[in-house]
C-alpha cells in the first residue's frame, strides 16, 4: 500500500508503527544471539545434527524478520535503518515529496526532511507549514 501521511495520520498509526518496530528489532536480537551461538558455542562444532537444527532455527527466524519488514512497510511506513531507529512516512508539502521522520525513543513525529535529505538534514515541524502539509 502507498499513501501520502499527514502529520496528524502519521501520529496516529504511531504506536502501532512503534509496536511492529519493537518487533523487528526483537527479532534482529534474535538472528544476532543465534548466529553468535553458531560461532561459537562447541556443540554446534561438533554436530552436524545439532549444527543443522540450530541453522534451520536461524533461516525460520530470518523468514520471520523479513515477513515483519514487509509488513511494516506495507503500512506504508519506510524503514530507514532498523540499527538506528529511523522509520519515515511519506507525506507532501505543496506538491513536492517530503519525508515525515521518526526516530526510535520518539512518542510523536516531530520532524521532517526533504526526499534527497537524510537524518542529518531534519527539521523541526514547526518550521513547516503545515497548512500547506497534505
Amino acid at each position: 500500500m502507498f499513501s501520502h501521511f499527514t502529520v496528524k495520520q502519521a501520529n496516529d498509526a504511531l504506536p502501532s508503527v512503534i509496536k511492529k518496530f519493537n518487533e523487528l528489532v526483537n527479532l534482529k536480537n534474535e538472528l544476532i544471539k543465534i548466529q553468535a551461538e553458531m560461532e561459537t558455542d562447541p556443540k554446534y562444532m561438533s554436530s552436524f545434527k545439532d549444527y543443522v537444527l540450530k541453522k534451520q532455527e536461524f533461516n525460520t527466524t530470518i523468514a520471520r524478520f523479513y515477513k515483519a519488514i514487509e509488513e511494516m512497510e506495507g503500512t506504508g511506513v519506510v524503514i530507514k535503518s532498523v540499527e538506528d531507529g529511523l522509520l519515515d512516512f511519506p507525506s507532501l508539502r505543496f506538491n513536492e515529496e517530503i519525508w515525515l521522520c521518526w526516530k526510535e525513543g520518539e512518542t510523536e513525529i516531530k520532524f521532517w526532511h526533504g526526499k534527497d535529505e537524510g537524518f542529518r538534514g531534519r527539521k523541526p515541524l514547526e518550521n513547516l507549514d503545515l497548512e500547506k502539509l497534505r
